[in-house]
């Protein structure tokens, strides 16, 4: 019999809690370095493990080109993101037309409404074509970069005309130099108008200099707290930064130096005589503070946080610092030295929610738009795209993201029952391309394809006696069973 709404929230939430699924480390970890059986290619834990950290998912076609290329060849072509083929997502950005256009054509497209501006196309199709960039882009390695960055130079789309400037910077400042060298991202983002208005220079003037970008370039973006900074270079480097604003005519919307905003006294930041150049001083700076080892270290370590472990090892991280110096901030090349030497010491961390929801849609193979359903589940769960408020981004650490369970369970069931709006699931259909033939071997097939491993015979047989309590059809008990699986603290850790 068809289950009703209750019956099946009650079983799939007694499977989520399950003995099979209720321990706190992902299955991997229970079941050691068992490669993968049944009809996904043979594949150790440990590297379905990597690629759940590296990529929104573990797709079964991401595994078997692992499989193929191995670790280091696999890691090169994810490094070089241009040369993957990527039509298919090609073709479903192709309608969010807002995407390549200038800052002064989205502000055009903005003011189209008679009845005064228009704040919610623009920043609608840059969180959808996010969304749809990370579920369906074979350059999964560049969109976990990209994610990092937009962390890192966090800019919220809910500031002033950060609603529509925010997709030139996206797409001229992080996407651009994601994967360069960290100079230019930094050289790129500080001239950033949806950065200056963000933090409010374009308003810092000589005689009542404004120190907040100042504070968070030496803080946030480069030096980190205790890089060796003090509140006297502070306002040294907001007194450099006088003057640099957004234009308002003529070209609205992008960068432009005002040399009668700039103070042109002598200044010195981090021991360093800034002679006055006007526009030049800055980019001085810039050069120093991208060059700088507290700029390497707290660099290093944050990308060893969000790639490795909330609390990385020392020597890791002490290790990328030194790579990023001898490298020049080649991001390519810290990148290569910080996985292939510290995947070996990966700790689990806790899904945020866009993790969580990308990794559900790609391993389920979801059909979705990216579109205002899926946008308000991330919300609900507290991850809009470009939402956060404060210059820090969105914190990495698991602990910060453990509470608000409920939207996280909601959307899990809905998915499985594919009663989503929005998105389209067919789990029997996904099954028979598995070769499940019955409803065991779609378990098993189920929970190779969201945890890595089959569970032993005998807790499966426990998940299915569960999930059947109330007489479910079978399509409805491997729902019960899905919607557990992605619920349970199995999946919500990767």
């Amino acid at each position: 019999m068809s289950l009703s709404r209750r019956s099946f929230l009650k079983l799939a939430a007694a499977v989520a809690g399950s003995a099979a699924l209720a321990a706190c480390k992902p299955v991997y970890a229970l079941l050691g370095e068992k490669p993968l059986s049944g009809s996904l290619d043979a594949l150790p834990q440990a590297d379905f493990q990597v690629l759940n950290r590296l990529t929104f998912g573990a797709t079964p076609e991401v595994r078997r080109r692992f499989a193929h290329l191995g670790l280091h060849a696999w890691l090169e072509e994810q490094l070089r993101p241009e040369a993957l083929e990527d039509t298919a997502l090609h073709l479903r950005l192709r309608n969010l037309t807002t995407l390549g256009m200038s800052a002064g054509r989205l502000r055009d497209v903005s003011d189209q409404l008679l009845d005064g501006i228009d704040r919610q196309r623009v920043p609608a199709e840059l969180r959808q074509a996010t969304l749809l960039r990370q579920v369906y882009s074979r350059a999964q390695l560049y969109e976990r970069v990209v994610e990092f960055w937009s962390d890192h130079f966090n800019i919220t789309t809910e500031k002033g005309d950060c609603f529509y400037l925010k997709t030139v910077d996206d797409r001229e400042v992080v996407r651009a130099h994601a994967l360069g060298r960290f100079r230019d991202l930094l050289w790129a983002s500080a001239h950033s108008p949806a950065m200056l208005v963000y933090l409010d220079n374009q308003a810092n003037r000589k005689g009542a200099p404004n120190e907040n970008y100042a504070r968070e370039i030496m803080e946030l973006h480069t030096l980190g707290v205790h890089g060796g900074y003090t509140q006297r270079d502070v306002m040294e480097l907001a007194r450099c930064l006088t003057g640099w604003t957004v234009k308002e005519h003529f070209w609205p919307g992008t960068f432009t130096f005002d040399a009668g905003m700039h103070d042109f006294g002598p200044k010195t930041v981090l021991g360093v005589a800034i002679a006055p150049r006007g526009q030049a001083e800055t980019e001085q700076v810039l050069e120093i503070l991208a060059a700088h080892p507290s700029t390497a270290r707290h660099l290093a370590f944050k990308l060893a946080r969000r790639f490795i472990a909330d609390s990385p090892p020392a020597a890791l991280v002490e290790r990328v610092a030194q790579t990023f110096l001898q490298a020049e901030g080649d991001m390519r090349t810290v990148l290569r030295v910080l996985l292939t030497n510290g995947l070996a010491h990966m700790q689990p961390k806790y899904r945020r929610p866009v993790d969580f929801v990308c990794a559900a849609l790609r391993l389920l193979e979801a059909e979705t738009s990216g579109g205002q359903p899926v946008q308000q589940v991330l919300q609900r769960m507290g991850q809009p795209y470009f939402g956060w408020p404060t210059p820090d981004g969105y914190p990495d650490e698991s602990a910060r993201w453990q509470g608000n369970l409920m939207p996280r369970w909601q959307f899990a069931f809905a998915l499985a029952r594919n009663q989503l709006d929005g998105v389209s699931v067919d789990l029997p259909a996904l099954m028979a391309r598995a070769g499940a033939s019955t409803l065991p071997e779609a378990v098993d097939q189920c929970c190779m394809r969201l945890l890595g491993a089959p569970l032993p015979a005998g807790q499966r047989d426990a998940l299915l006696k569960i999930a059947s309590a109330d007489g479910a059809e079978e399509d409805e008990v491997l729902a019960v069973i899905v919607g557990g699986i992605l619920a349970s603290p199995a999946f919500q850790w990767r």
